[in-house]
């Protein structure tokens, strides 16, 4: 990654313009992040993460990373000094409609001060019948999104970096062209590396296989183009499916909903 900066984990949310971005960065504390509009990728040296409205970004303190949005985007973030979810890598968590809804009050709502406090005449209401001040009502609602965050299960919407030269290379054919539907053997003979090199390094240096990896990078290619307006069709020929149906299909059971539903 180029030279970095370190940003405050600020509690918040602003818009990013399709195709903008923050460039590479680090915070001193936890992060949450959060794409209410739009998608965002989250990418580091180590591979790409993609928040669609369904998931949410964890990243710990010191990670370097970067934004970039897909589509008008919203971007909602959450700083936090403590480690609630006790991970200590980026992970993609599922945002349910309960969680969804905590994190864009929870951003979007300015903590003010507390008032100071004034003394109580005779005819003003018992304390405990009295509205709750805005820092405790603030207090509790970040307690319940906490709960909500620590029972949010994972899942995989990662992109891992090849790190070896040779899968590296073969990565990259995919990269520029997710509908190429070459082999590995195919690929390899681009590169110079035998299927079962290659098959080798996808285990160890991406921790999953050749076609899992695939299918990561076409999810992530189809929700770019889905974010951009492109049609559902369109996005499963230029992303290689067999058919729109197979993309409908996967695209469901990788984040919970179908291309054609996605959030706004």
């Amino acid at each position: 990654m180029p030279e970095t900066s370190q940003l405050p984990a600020n509690t918040g949310h602003r818009p990013i313009q399709a195709g903008g971005g923050i460039e590479a960065h680090w915070h001193d504390r936890n992060q949450i992040v959060y794409a209410g509009r739009g998608v965002l990728s989250v990418t580091t040296d180590a591979g790409s993460w993609v928040a669609p409205g369904t998931r949410a970004i964890w990243i710990p303190a010191g990670t370097v990373h970067q934004h970039r949005a897909y589509g008008e985007t919203a971007l909602h973030t959450i700083g936090l000094e403590d480690n609630p979810l006790r991970l200590d890598v980026p992970s993609a968590l599922v945002v349910s409609p309960l969680l969804r809804q905590l994190i864009l009050t929870y951003t979007s709502t300015e903590q003010q001060p507390p008032k100071p406090p004034t003394e109580r005449l005779p005819t003003e209401q018992p304390l405990s019948e009295q509205p709750l001040s805005e820092l405790a009502e603030r207090a509790r609602l970040r307690a319940v999104l906490l709960d909500q965050l620590r029972r949010s299960p994972q899942r995989p919407t990662y992109l891992p970096t090849a790190q070896d030269p040779r899968l590296a290379a073969a990565c990259a054919l995919l990269v520029d062209n997710p509908a190429d539907n070459r082999t590995l053997t195919q690929l390899g003979a681009v590169v110079g590396a035998s299927e079962r090199t290659l098959s080798r390094l996808c285990k160890t240096d991406l921790g999953m296989t050749f076609p899992q990896w695939r299918t990561q990078l076409r999810l992530h290619e189809g929700l770019r183009l889905l974010a951009e307006g492109e049609s559902v069709t369109r996005v499963a020929h230029a992303c290689g499916w067999a058919s729109t149906s197979a993309f409908i299909d996967t695209f469901r059971r990788a984040f919970g909903h179908t291309p054609g539903s996605r959030r706004a």
